[in-house]
């Protein structure tokens, strides 16, 4: 297996930092697909190009893509 540059990754990681994802809130293994309800509320979700940290909150899936 031949491994990744360093200089890459780095180009890869940072073209991640800032972007914004909407999750929707389920409990449990429940439903997650963003068409299956689009009245449940999202966590907006921001990279820091290592995880995805709490951003913001909305109360539907219109709200959620009028802010990404």
């Amino acid at each position: 297996m031949e491994e990744e540059p360093l200089e890459d990754w780095v180009e890869r990681r940072d073209t991640k930092i800032g972007r914004l994802r909407a999750v929707p809130v389920a409990s449990g293994e429940g439903l997650k697909g963003s068409h299956l309800n689009p009245d449940a509320p999202r966590t907006i979700e921001r990279s820091n190009g290592h995880v995805w940290e709490p951003h913001g909150f909305v109360s539907s899936l219109a709200e959620a893509q009028a802010l990404l």
